[in-house]
């Protein structure tokens, strides 16, 4: 396993993390994604640990609290070995302080996640949505007070855009609050979005990029092909509505040079989408998720072996899109361009 440092922190994690969606099943959404029970899971973070997988990944609302429970039981006795990241902020219920980042909510829900996780502080707190409603210091010195008490080590943010989150930064900078040394983003081969603004963010303000859903939400499988329909089992049929959408054309002009390469170097798609992933800059960690053992260590494979240049070109022309204003100039005008280069 490899190490990167989170951004501009001090904080080692692996390159590849595990999402814990998978625990607990309950809802429409993450049923669909995986139903582990305690045993399960204790199993999965077992070959995790093997393989040098330290840091876990999950959040109050993955199926309502009970994700992480469930990773709080599988880690039990072996608090030390690993890192746990949580998030809060997207509603746990319809109550006005089931929602938000205000103090009220932030401190409950930190008490809460402590008390399922079954430890007395969090590696890696994340804000799982920016709150236009509460005032941006109010989050922060909340936060800062968390850091004093010892219940979180390092604070981060999830989904936020731009300007959220370099406001985030600024505030925390002026009061020498801790500020986010992660952003959780989304980011794959058919979702670039974030090579746009965030990663030149992120190199520029030692922001570390956690990646999930690195297979485009479950299209990058192997599984879906031109042509044929949706194979039996795949989560699409339940949960593509929830999921970042991806123009069809596309989609399969990258599953093409994707098979290519996989039949180029040996591996397998999924391998071959997230080694495409940790070559970009800003990424500190992929996170994957698996509904059991052979997913996980399929997925684990796509560590201990590089692509070249050539096949990172490839997958680079067959996932390009234009940038929508006020980026594309800089991506196809000379002038912009001289003036401020691209990240990749």
């Amino acid at each position: 396993m490899q190490y990167r440092n989170l951004g501009a922190s001090g904080l080692k994690v692996p390159v590849i993390s595990f999402g814990t969606g998978t625990f607990g099943g309950e809802g429409p959404l993450f049923s669909a994604w995986g139903r582990s029970g305690a045993e399960e899971a204790r199993r999965l973070v077992d070959i995790c640990l093997e393989a040098g997988v330290n840091l876990f990944d999950t959040a109050d609302v993955y199926s309502n609290g009970a994700s992480e429970a469930i990773l709080g039981a599988a880690i039990k006795g072996r608090r030390d070995r690993v890192l746990i990241s949580t998030k809060t902020s997207l509603p746990m219920g319809d109550g006005p302080f089931d929602a938000g980042s205000s103090r009220h909510r932030l401190v409950l829900a930190v008490d809460a996640a402590l008390r399922r996780l079954g430890t007395d502080y969090i590696d890696l707190l994340q804000l799982h949505a920016f709150d236009a409603f509460t005032p941006i210091e109010e989050v922060l010195s909340t936060l800062d007070g968390l850091v004093r008490d010892g219940k979180l080590r390092y604070v981060g943010a999830s989904n936020f855009s731009g300007w959220q989150l370099m406001k985030s930064l600024a505030i925390a900078e002026r009061h020498g609050w801790p500020r986010h040394v992660a952003h959780q983003v989304y980011y794959s081969l058919v979702g670039r979005d974030y090579e746009w603004e965030l990663m030149p963010l992120g190199l520029d303000q030692g922001v570390g990029a956690l990646v999930w859903s690195p297979l485009g939400w479950g299209r990058l499988t192997g599984r879906i092909r031109r042509g044929q329909p949706l194979p039996a089992g795949s989560r699409l049929r339940e949960t593509a509505q929830f999921g970042p959408p991806v123009d069809e054309e596309r989609l399969y002009r990258v599953v093409d040079v994707l098979d290519a390469v996989a039949t180029e170097t040996g591996r397998t798609v999924p391998q071959v989408a997230i080694a495409w992933l940790l070559t970009r800059p800003s990424v500190a960690s992929v996170i994957i998720g698996a509904r059991d053992e052979a997913q996980l260590r399929d997925n684990l494979g796509a560590i201990g072996w590089s692509l070249t240049a050539e096949q990172i070109a490839l997958l680079d022309k067959a996932s390009a899109v234009m940038p929508c204003y006020p980026y594309y100039p800089y991506r196809v005008q000379e002038g912009f361009a001289r003036l401020n280069p691209p990240p990749v």
